[in-house]
């Protein structure tokens, strides 16, 4: 060879894909094993783990007695593992569960003799814009990239600057890919012709001079027998990536530049319709990083006592494990998507735990009839939260003001009135409890033997005397005392709480507390709470007015069309079907202000059954949708909540159809010419269009974490969502549902080859209740607003009924920890080594500062690793942190 080859000999795991994990597993092992054998019998042997931890783990869970085999082939710079504990989506989790990814991935392998220097990311469907600062951050000087790249990038390596303007060197994998060598000793008599096509190809991109890489591995794959010697005789060298990568500069000076994320088809597929598949999944996603992140490790920060470590640390495995790139994203088969359910969903649990764990804690601060409101966000809020308590009499704070509030829904007092014989009812009593309640009294007159109970009840109940008083009794009564949810009002510190009891009106010292608010009402089809009118109009789509006069008109309209791709690309049928005017519109007024006002929208449809097959043959997609129709009925609630500048929505349908795709349309204000969509600490700019390339059809689909915003409207989000801006920019399309019958298609319209096996995955039709909650935003000029609207509408105020002694006092308001500033985000707050962890990132374009205020005396730097750095001054106990635009800052407080 005239140039130099350097082979790096590695298999690409995933984990779990086309079939469930623990089969997986047991293919690893056997690779593994012939790994560990292959490399302990030659010295020069190299290998790369796929910069995985999960694999090392997942081997020795089966093989623990080959520990330090392993560690003594990674401390030899032979054996590659690591950094990511697993090779996760980075559209499909948050920008903490990233951060988590990589801080649980380097820790274990510094335990097996260090992590691989290199931000490994060779199979993910796409890159977010931060990952170059994150990946700096945790002191990682390269990347690694094949998915994504685009076009304008011509050679194999070039500078990949994150918004915050840090560069780091991004290692591009052309011409194959993580498999680019992988053909290189399929015949060892073609060796040399092999060897200089390869070469030939690779001196395009890497220029006259150098080594040149040589990936050899490809999915799920053992290396061949006899490499070594293979590799000698090409004249060419073994290492791992880390070895070949960390022997260039980390300086970027003279390579190319790319900015942000990478997201192009012009080079590879990026297969975006992960983004919208099996959406519930996505939903549980979401819903369970958000408790762990911003309920239960903040709480448990500042409220929690002794730090809950482990059973957080059981949160977050569970969720970097659902984050793999074939997991969360819902492409495989069927068992491997009811297993990451499963996970997601003990790590939601773990975090509920620990949450509620923490407030039963404050909750013995507060008698027993008052209710504590807590505050997730690390801002001052006044809202609406739902609480429920006894009696008929106003609320009250801390302060002994008025709360204002409105009666939702009032509990059953009757709970049981019916002939038996009496020692029947007495099986139902169990100490004090009876049907869920505790008794609190009981009497006999004429011939009925009446209960009384309450939620809460510190009288003694005796069973035995009742029991001796039954004699005639033929008539049992259970009597509940009066109870009603309510819409409140409430004022609340920055991560802190405050408490509300009900009391006589003689008891109330003022006008309602707080400042003066606007109610809301409810008039025909009209609601309105002076930040935000809302009209449905005949067709059931809604009219949004602001307060400075931004209107958007026919939002919420449903289309339904045909899907006959599958979990990686939508695909339209030849000949489709779209639905999206609604047989019938009824509204119904649910509740009309002052606190909360709503109507139901019901809109039914015909949408057709199913794609129409060809023959019979489901693995041959539809032409066409099917003449069979199915009535579906969609509601849709409208809700205006006081002080809220957005209307919240809840699109809910029984999904009885498959092979289809169901999008909720929203007229902009104004044309746009590109969106902004929040995501991993970054909002990130898009037009129109996609590059494309590669032969996959670059359709502008794209993924939004909490918020998109264009054209004077933005969509608050509950969970990763697929939008596009349709209709040359004058309307912008949220997927509700994708309803898919294959992990992928052999023939597929919009992609040139499989994507992986074509099997069946009957459970991606997603049949069933379909609920999705969202809500809409108009606004003028930029997005600004809409970071603060969605914290919002994405952490509601919670409400926990006092356990305390009857007799305490309503606790003050208690603040646990402030930031602000412009653009500054809290991102994180957890206990670490004995400091308070705080991250923040600052969402905008300028500098700017963060403002923390707390209980803490010191403060220091953090690296994403949670190593502590430099002590930052504080000023009166206040923290004011420099941020740079779009940076990521850890500080540790004590």
């Amino acid at each position: 060879m005239t140039a130099e080859i350097v082979v790096v000999p590695h298999t690409h795991w995933d984990r779990e894909w086309y079939e469930p994990f623990q089969r997986f597993r047991l293919r690893l092992v056997a690779l593994l094993d012939e790994v560990l054998d292959t490399m302990e019998k030659d010295p020069d042997y190299h290998f790369t783990l796929d910069g995985q931890l999960a694999c090392v783990d997942d081997y020795l869970e089966v093989r623990p007695e080959n520990r330090d085999r392993i560690a003594a082939l990674v401390e030899s710079g032979r054996l590659a593992v690591g950094p990511w504990q697993i090779l996760l989506d980075e559209f499909l989790c948050s920008g903490e569960n990233i951060v988590r990814n990589l801080e649980l991935g380097m820790a274990r392998a510094d335990k097996l003799g260090g992590a691989m220097a290199v931000g490994y990311l060779p199979d993910m469907f796409g890159h977010t814009a931060q990952m170059p600062q994150i990946l700096r951050r945790a002191g990682l000087l390269h990347a690694c990239v094949y998915r994504g790249v685009p076009a304008s990038v011509t050679t194999d390596a070039f500078a990949w600057v994150a918004p915050d303007g840090t560069a780091i060197r991004a290692q591009y994998l052309p011409a194959g890919g993580y498999g680019n060598g992988a053909h290189l000793f399929e015949d060892p008599a073609q060796l040399g012709e092999r060897g200089a096509a390869f070469v030939r190809t690779m001196r395009g991109w890497h220029g006259p001079d150098g080594p040149l890489l040589a990936m050899y591995g490809t999915d799920h794959s053992a290396p061949v027998r006899g490499l070594p010697d293979m590799v000698k005789q090409l004249g060419a060298r073994m290492d791992t990536l880390s070895g070949y990568i960390e022997a260039h500069s980390a300086d970027v000076t003279g390579l190319p530049r790319v900015t942000g994320e990478l997201r192009s088809h012009a080079r590879a597929n990026i297969l975006p319709g992960v983004i919208s598949v099996r959406a519930h999944v996505k939903q549980a996603m979401s819903r369970a990083e958000r408790m762990v992140e911003r309920y239960a490790e903040p709480l448990a920060a500042l409220w929690g006592g002794e730090w809950p470590g482990r059973f957080l640390d059981m949160a977050w495995w569970r969720l970097v494990d659902a984050s793999g790139h074939d997991s969360v994203t819902g492409c495989g088969v069927d068992e491997t998507a009811q297993q990451v359910a499963a996970r997601i969903a003990e790590a939601e649990h773990l975090g509920q735990a620990v949450r509620d764990m923490v407030t039963a804690r404050l909750a013995g601060t507060v008698p027993s009839g008052a209710v504590l409101v807590v505050n997730p966000t690390p801002a001052p809020r006044r809202g609406v939260v739902a609480i429920n308590v006894a009696g008929s009499d106003p609320l009250l704070d801390a302060d002994g003001v008025k709360v204002p509030l409105q009666p939702l829904e009032y509990a059953p007092t009757l709970l049981l009135d019916e002939e038996m014989d009496p020692a029947t009812a007495l099986t139902f009593i169990h100490g004090t409890e009876l049907y869920g309640q505790h008794i609190t009294g009981w009497s006999v007159d004429d011939g009925v033997l009446t209960f009384t109970v309450a939620r809460e009840s510190s009288a003694a109940f005796n069973v035995g005397q009742v029991r001796g008083a039954l004699e005639g009794v033929t008539r049992v009564r259970i009597l509940a005392e009066a109870r009603r949810t309510l819409a409140a009002y409430v004022s609340t510190p920055p991560l802190g709480h405050a408490a509300v009891r009900t009391a006589p009106y003689s008891e109330v010292a003022g006008a309602p507390s707080g400042d003066p608010f606007v109610p809301v009402r409810a008039e025909e089809r009209m609601l309105d709470n002076g930040l935000l009118n809302v009209e449905v109009a005949r067709d059931g789509t809604l009219t949004l007015t602001s307060a400075d006069g931004v209107t958007l008109t026919g939002a919420g309209r449903i289309v339904d069309g045909g899907d006959v791709g599958d979990s990686y690309n939508y695909a339209p049928p030849a000949h489709d079907r779209v639905v999206q005017d609604p047989e019938s519109v009824h509204v119904s007024k649910v509740c009309s202000g002052p606190l909360v006002a709503a109507f139901d929208v019901w809109r039914t449809y015909q949408w057709p059954a199913a794609g129409d097959g060809i023959d019979g043959t489901p693995e041959i997609p539809a032409q066409s949708r099917t003449e069979v129709t199915e009535e579906i009925a969609v509601r849709t609630r409208v809700e205006l909540r006081a002080g809220e500048p957005f209307a919240r929505l809840t699109v809910e349908f029984d999904n009885r159809c498959a092979d289809h795709r169901v999008r909720l349309h929203v007229p902009l204000p104004e044309r746009a010419t590109r969106s902004h969509a929040e995501g991993q600490f970054a909002v990130v700019t898009r037009g129109l269009d996609a590059e494309g390339g590669c032969g996959e059809e670059p359709l502008p689909t794209f993924p939004a974490s909490s918020w998109v915003a264009a054209g004077g409207v933005a969509a608050l989000l509950e969970h990763v969502t697929e939008y596009e801006l349709v209709d040359d920019g004058k309307e912008l399309a949220l997927t509700l549902l994708r309803s898919i019958g294959f992990l992928s298609r052999n023939r597929h319209v919009l992609r040139p080859e499989p994507a992986g096996p074509q099997l069946p995955t009957p459970a991606a039709q997603s049949r069933g209740l379909r609920s999705v909650e969202l809500a809409l935003m108009p606004y003028s000029g930029t997005w600004k607003a809409v970071p603060e609207a969605a914290e919002t509408f994405r952490h509601d105020l919670l409400a926990v009924a006092g356990t305390g002694d009857p007799a305490l006092p309503l606790p003050a308001p208690a603040a646990g920890l402030s930031v602000a500033g412009d653009g500054v985000v809290m991102t994180s707050l957890r206990v670490r080594d004995g400091w308070q962890e705080l991250r923040v990132v600052a969402l905008t374009d300028e500098s700017t500062e963060a403002v923390v205020e707390g209980g803490f005396t010191r403060a220091r730097l953090a690296d994403l690793r949670g190593r502590p750095g430099a002590e930052v001054p504080l000023t009166g106990g206040v923290l004011r942190l420099p941020l740079s635009a779009w940076e990521i800052a850890t500080v540790q407080l004590s």
